[in-house]
């Protein structure tokens, strides 16, 4: 079978999410997390780090689901159909019995 001339329309369309920090500062404030576990003495007291760090963990993780949110009700309800319904047909074995 030839393929067409040409290809048809998508039936559907995608929607990207925007761009943001929020990631970066979650792998920041896990990592200061982490470091303020084992990481006693080095500049400054562990406790100080841990403090930091869940301060960026948990505005980070803030934005990440308000984001998620936001873009999740930004959406359409409803797409418009464009595709063509595909044909019944009928499952044959190869096989012969």
């Amino acid at each position: 079978m030839a393929p067409p001339e040409h290809p048809s329309e998508p039936g559907e369309q995608i929607y990207l999410p925007g761009s943001s920090w929020a990631p970066l500062f979650f792998a920041v404030g896990v990592a200061a997390l982490v470091c303020g576990i084992f990481a006693e003495g080095f500049m400054l007291r562990g406790w100080a780090y841990c403090i930091v760090g869940a301060i960026f963990l948990l505005a980070a993780l803030s934005s990440l689901v308000g984001d998620t949110i936001r873009g999740f009700f930004r959406l359409p309800r409803r797409q418009r159909v464009r595709g063509a319904v595909l044909p019944a047909a009928t499952l044959r074995s190869s096989a012969k019995r």
